[in-house]
């Protein structure tokens, strides 16, 4: 008896398979499938973009949005990382887009700070410098932050205690020293960065980490550094004889 060529055909699933889209979601099926299957480093950075701006911006051909990003920041990390005020001058990019770029920005973030989290600081360094790095190379702006550590040297808060200008961040021992005892911390680890990207530390830097140093040992609490975080550079006072 013949086969019947409709029963092979259902059997191979032919009649049944959903069509290949074409044009923009026929793009965005084929990045999907390879992100999938491929893994993420299989996407060039503005392709990343474009799967970010994909769920912001459903109805819209991101590629060109995403290579404009691309072009003005110059790369993925970037383009997250840029400050509201130059996304959101961006054409095209909307509110939407914003929020999901920030919204990518922050896990990251998270996901880098968790590598931190319970764990003894001093004994997870490269950990924590990847989280610094995360949070302040690309910042436009001085930002001066203070960790504050247990008796185990584990995180208790990571606090932004000042902001300033691209080369100038005001900063309080005594307010340091003050929130240190609210959180019943009995170590710290300040940081701040350079906007310039050159984390060579200014005879202020030097002064200020003296300062909250006599404030904190007058209370019994612990300096374990000072971390200037350039751009893909960093430098610790205590690796540099400075503390």
């Amino acid at each position: 008896m013949a086969r019947d060529p409709r029963a092979s055909a259902e059997q191979l699933g032919l009649l049944d398979a959903a069509p290949t889209p074409v044009g923009a979601e026929g793009h965005r099926a084929r990045m999907r499938n390879r992100l999938l299957t491929a893994g993420p480093d299989s996407l060039a950075d503005h392709e990343l973009i474009e799967m970010v701006l994909f769920v912001a911006l459903p109805r819209r051909d991101t590629k060109p949005l995403a290579r404009a990003l691309l072009n003005r920041f110059g790369s993925f990390a970037a383009a997250i990382a840029a400050p509201l005020q130059e996304l959101r001058a961006v054409e095209g990019l909307g509110e939407a887009g914003v929020a999901a770029l920030k919204t990518v920005q922050a896990a990251a973030l998270r996901l880098t700070r968790a590598e931190v989290m319970e764990r003894p600081l001093l004994n997870h360094w490269d950990r924590l410098i990847d989280y610094l790095t995360a949070a302040l190379a690309r910042e436009r702006v001085e930002q001066f932050r203070v960790l504050f550590l247990d008796s185990r040297n584990r995180l208790l808060a990571d606090e932004a205690q000042a902001r300033g200008t691209v080369n100038h961040t005001p900063v309080y021992p005594r307010e340091v020293v003050r929130r240190a005892l609210e959180l019943h911390a009995t170590a710290l680890i300040v940081v701040h960065n350079h906007p310039s990207g050159d984390p060579t530390p200014s005879a202020q830097d030097v002064a200020v980490t003296r300062e909250i140093r006599a404030a904190a040992d007058a209370l019994s609490i612990v300096l374990h550094d000072h971390v200037i975080v350039g751009n893909g550079r960093w430098l610790s006072f205590r690796r540099e004889g400075l503390l």
